[in-house]
Order: structure tokens, then sequence, then C-alpha cells
């Protein structure tokens, strides 16, 4: 192999160094065997390197190929989807270090290392990954960079700068493509495969389901009102209408489940003044979004269900931008038709008989169905019900009976779903909805952060004359849960992220670290609006504003005038840069060994040969003579010789001349000249 192919000590350490800092972000997603891959290649190239092992023979790689499949199916199960494709990736590339013996196979290992650094992004759009990225790429680039130095065999820091310095002169460009460059959709969609992260509400709810959400403190959702913010007691943030139950759980109706004639939401005459907000939404892995009372969607894709919900026609799998106006106080359907009262009152046979009888006593001592609901809230306030996030477990048979007449201890989907049983028991239409309420406002930039431990289920009623009303049984145990949030609702019983020690949000009564979550958070709705956001329809208003007509002219223009701007610069000083001589280490070392001498006093005369000066310095510095002598004559030797000794003997004094120069240190003294 030529010197030129082979692969310089000091890109082989950036190389490494790459290979740990881009598997970093995937970590939590990857099975622990795939991380030991990585421990593997690093040590037998290392190895390699030193000469103890060798590269591994052809049935060896293709056995550890076949293992790696292997173990990526073993691991999720399948070998397509995003998370498995990922980690598969990931896998060939550790591998692809065990054979890296020519600058071809690492030129084919950074271009890699570039596109999995890209992959991160299909996981989350973050500030801080983006930050993360920028360094990776700069890692990818410094290790390209010191695969271009062939004479460094040492690790050089300086290597970083020369990478530093091409990434800024591309930043222009870069900004320039983002503005101009045209707002596609993706040619194809890869599905998310597994849900291991926590991805809030799922389409069926079942006792317990909201109080193990309720205690994660991920954002879901951040909102920006056009005007003033609504009150925490009114922010109930719908999201999903579950009007089926089958053994104990509630879920939501499907596509099939409505008939045509009943898909298209009816006709609604609002009310009052809209409230209009953006609203930010994390990636869920679920298809539906989140609004206040009658939210209808300003931002195209977004889709209206029959049960005034909001819905995208794909799962919510990157951070989401979408503009909503509301309604709060627009009644909602104040028809029902046959089939949606025959849905919205059906029950299980032979279910809660105890709940079922108590509801129809009940609503025989009412005056009408208002009344009914006013009186079953107050069966939940007059009795010993107690709001908790530790209900205790119920009884598969019968669970309402148990938690009504018994236990009385439970969480928001307990009490909602009990309250839509006791008015469906009763014959009147109800529902569970399902969604986020409350929210903390961020006085930074007065943005509502809605978290997952926001996460909250009331109830809707049909009321003759009157439509869908919002009746939230938990306002009636736990008033301060609306008001306050959930952190003051369970301040005695101190469960509020009792799994989540090290959270900022249970230290929220510390100034200092209140207000840096505060910043960050902000900072982050920025980068979110500003940049993920940015979408096609934002791109063209800004471009309108900056040049008035959007044509296919007005892009190439702003292109070649962008890249003139940038490269032209670039070329100039390309062009003006007069050549530089490369001086080889002997000489950088000798010159070192100069100005050592030159610091106290002995400075070497312009034009005075090597052996001169260093009889010159051997008078002067008598203590010092043997190592003086013994730097330049191998200096001479070196440099001057006729005939130069072999390979082999020339590196050998090459060496023992660095290391001299390096031990050489004259006493800082002014000395006198025979």
């Amino acid at each position: 192999m030529s010197v030129a192919q082979q692969i310089p000590r000091n890109a082989l350490v950036w190389i490494i160094i790459c290979l740990f800092a881009l598997v970093a972000p995937h970590v939590p997603r990857l099975p622990l065997w795939v991380l030991g891959v990585y421990v593997l290649a690093v040590s037998w190239r290392i190895m390699v390197y030193r000469g103890r092992w060798s590269f591994p023979g052809r049935w060896i790689k293709v056995a550890m190929t076949l293992s790696g499949c292997f173990g990526i199916y073993v691991s999720y199960g399948t070998l397509i989807g995003l998370e498995p494709t990922v980690a598969l990736l990931l896998t060939a590339f550790a591998l692809k270090l065990i054979e890296l013996s020519q600058r071809k196979d690492a030129y084919v290992l950074l271009f890699l290392g570039y596109f999995i650094c890209i992959t991160e992004y299909l996981f989350s759009q973050d500030l801080l990954i983006t930050l993360y990225s920028v360094l990776n790429v700069l890692l990818v680039t410094t290790a390209l960079v010191a695969l271009h130095q062939p004479g460094e065999h040492q690790f050089n820091r300086r290597t970083m700068r020369v990478a530093g310095v091409m990434l800024l002169q591309a930043v222009p460009m870069m900004l320039v493509l983002f503005f101009v460059f045209p707002r596609i959709g993706p040619l194809w969609s890869v599905p998310l495969m597994s849900h291991t992260a926590k991805t809030g509400m799922s389409d069926f709810m079942k006792p317990g389901d909201v109080a193990k959400l309720s205690q994660s403190d991920e954002v879901a959702f951040r909102v920006s009102f056009e005007g003033e913010i609504p009150p925490k007691s009114e922010l109930y943030w719908r999201g999903l209408v579950m009007s089926k139950l089958d053994r104990g759980t509630w879920s939501a109706l499907g596509y099939w489940d409505v008939p045509p004639d009943e898909q298209r939401g009816r006709d609604v005459d609002v009310v009052g003044a809209a409230l209009e907000y953006t609203v930010i939404m994390e990636p869920s892995q679920q298809n539906w979004l989140y609004g206040l009372q009658y939210a209808r969607g300003n931002t195209p894709g977004i889709l209206h269900a029959s049960d005034f919900r909001m819905y995208s026609p794909v799962p919510i799998e990157g951070e989401y931008l979408y503009r909503v106006k509301s309604w709060p106080q627009t009644p909602i359907e104040r028809e029902i038709s046959p089939w949606r009262r025959r849905i919205e009152t059906s029950l299980p046979p032979e279910r809660n008989p105890r709940t079922q009888q108590l509801s129809r006593r009940m609503h025989a001592a009412a005056t009408n169905d208002s009344d009914y609901v006013s009186a079953v809230l107050s069966m939940f306030r007059e009795q010993p019900f107690v709001y908790t996030l530790k209900p205790g477990l119920l009884p598969q048979e019968n669970p309402l009976d148990a938690f009504v007449f018994d236990s009385q201890r439970g969480f928001c989907e307990h009490y909602a779903s009990t309250f839509v049983f006791m008015m469906r028991a009763a014959g009147v239409p109800a529902r569970v909805v399902a969604g986020y309420q409350g929210g903390e406002i961020n006085p930074t930039n007065q943005t509502v952060i809605v978290h997952q431990f926001d996460a909250h289920a009331w109830a809707e009623v049909w009321l003759p004359g009157e439509g869908w009303r919002r009746v939230d049984p938990t306002a009636a145990v736990s008033p301060t849960r609306i008001e306050f949030g959930l952190e003051e609702a369970l301040q005695e019983e101190g469960s509020f992220l009792a799994d989540s020690p090290l959270s900022p949000l249970r230290y929220r009564k510390i100034p200092l670290i209140n207000q840096l979550r505060y910043r960050y958070d902000a900072l982050t709705y920025r980068w979110q609006s500003w940049v993920v956001g940015f979408d096609n329809k934002t791109q063209f208003q800004v471009l309108q504003d900056m040049f008035g007509e959007v044509s296919g002219r007005m892009f190439a223009t702003v292109l070649l005038g962008s890249w003139a701007l940038v490269f032209i610069p670039v070329a100039i000083s390309l062009l003006r840069r007069k050549p530089t001589r490369v001086m080889p280490p002997v000489d950088q070392y000798y010159v070192r060994f100069c100005r050592q001498l030159a610091r106290i006093g002995l400075a070497r005369e312009q034009g005075e040969a090597p052996g001169p000066f260093g009889r010159r310095v051997e008078a002067a510095l008598p203590a010092y003579a043997d190592q003086v002598e013994r730097i330049t004559g191998l200096y001479t030797r070196i440099s001057y010789a006729g005939e130069r000794p072999s390979r082999a003997n020339a590196s050998e004094e090459e060496e023992e001349f660095i290391r001299l120069v390096k031990r050489f240190r004259p006493e800082r003294r002014r000395n006198t000249e025979p």
C-alpha cells in the first residue's frame, strides 16, 4: 500500500471520536449489545494499528454482518421500520471501522457519518439536538481534513480549526437555501414502529392510564395566544372523544364506526369573540390535535370530525405547528340525531348493577336532566371521595360499583368514567373527553406550556336546547386541581413527579432554576416557531415581503446572486494568498532551538551557518556544550549530508534530534561572548 493511501494516526483518532459522538444521541433507543459492538470495533482497530492483530478475514466479516442483522431482528422483532433500520445502520457504521485500511474506506465511513448525523432529526428536532448535530458535522469534517494530512502522525487539535473555518464559509449559503429553497413535502414517510417513548393520550382509556401519564414532566405542546390568555380553569384542551365502552375501557369511534351521513359535523352558529392561538405540538405518533371548545384549524391539512375534534390525516412524528380559532361559548349540536343518541347512551348489559340502580333512582328524583347532572356532582362533592394518584386496584368484576360504594379514591379518569356511566344508565347522552387541562404560563414570552402531567379526562353531557355541555366531575372532588394545577392538588400526598426526582419542575420554588427553565423554554419556542415551523406558506410570505413577485425567475436570480456573494470573496482570498512552503519537522525544531537561545541573548546572525553558530554557543554556554554539539551535529547530518542514510536510520536520527530539542532548556541569563 502506498503512503498516500495510508490513514494517518491523527485522522484515525478523529474517526474514532466521530464514531462515539454520532452514536451518543441514539443510545436511549439502542440495545446495549450495539454499544458493545462499538467498543469491540474500536479496540480491534487500535490493536491493528499497533500491529498486534490483523484485519478480519472475509468469513469473519460475513459472520459479523449476519450476527448484527440477527441481533437487530431479535431486539426489535422486525427489520422494517425506522428504529430497527437506524440501529442496523449504526451497527454497520461500527463494523466498517474494523476493516478501515485505506483512505477510500475512510471516505465511505465519513460520508456515512454525515448521513447518520441527519438520522437524529427523524426522532427529534429539538434545539439541543440541532446544536449537537452541528458539533457532529464539525467532528466529521475534522476527520475528513485530517485524512488529507498524510504527514500528521500525532493527534492535532488544530485540525478542528481548519474544519471550523470551512463550515463558517458555508453558513451564508446555508441561510440563503433555508429561506429560498422551495419547501416541498416528503417524497415518502417512514412510520415509527415502536411507541416506547411517552406519546401522550392513546385512543382508549381505562382507570389508571391518565394517572401514569400524569407522572411525566415532558412537554405535550406549547401555545401562544394572540391577546390575553384565558384563566387556567377555562383551558380545557380537547383532544379525544370516547363514546364506546367495552369491558371497562373507553375508546373513540373509528372511521368505519360512523355512518356516512354522520361523518360530517353539523353546521354551528358561532357565539362570542374568537380566541386565536398557535400550537406547537411535540411528536406523539398519534393523529389527534388539541384545541379549546369548538376549535377550527386555520392550517392546511387539519381535518374536523363529526364530534367536533381536530385531527391530522397522518401521525404527528415531528414537531407540528398549527393555528386555531376557538369559540368557547358556542353551543355545539343543539339537535342530536337518533344514531348519535343511541351511541352516546349505550352501556354493556349487566355491568355495575348497583351504580345503575343508583343512577335511575337519582334521575327519577330530579326535575330534569340538568338537575340530575347537579345531583351527581353533589354526590361527588358531599361524600368522602378522594382525588389521588394512588387509588389502588379495582376488581375486574363491576369496578365502578367498587369505586362508588367502597374505595371512593380515584384520579380524573375514575370520576369522568363513573359520571358518564351514571348519565347513560339514566338515559342521558354523555361521553368521555380526554385531553389536557390548564398549563403553565411562561412569563418570559407569555406562552402556555402544557406538560404530560396536565393530562386530564372530563365529560360532555347532551342537554335539550343546550347541546353538549362540558362537565368536569374532578372539579367537584378537587377544585384545586382545576384552579391551580396538579402540583397543588397533590401537595399533601407528595406524589407529584415522585418518579422524577431530578426534574426541574420539582424545584420551581427556587427562583434561579425556575428562571433558567423559563428562558430555555422561551428559546425553544422561538426555535420551533421560526425554524421548525418555517413551512412553505411562511416562506412564500417572507419572499413576497422581500421581493414582491414570487416567480421561478426570482428564485434563480436570488440563488445565483447568493452563490456569487459567497463564492467570489472566497475565490479572491484564495487567489491572493501567496503559496507557502511547508517547513519540514526537523527545520521547525531547529528554529525552535535557535529561538530558545535567542531568549537568553544568543541570537543566530543572518546567514550564519549551523556549525559556526553551534561553536559560538558552546563557548558561551560550556554547561550545555555536549547538548549543543549533539543537536548541531544531528541537524547538519540530516539536512546537509551528501548521501542520506537509509530511511530507517534517518527516522531514528530525526526522532533523536526532536527529542533532544524538546529537552534542551538553557538558563535565562546573559552570557558574554569571548
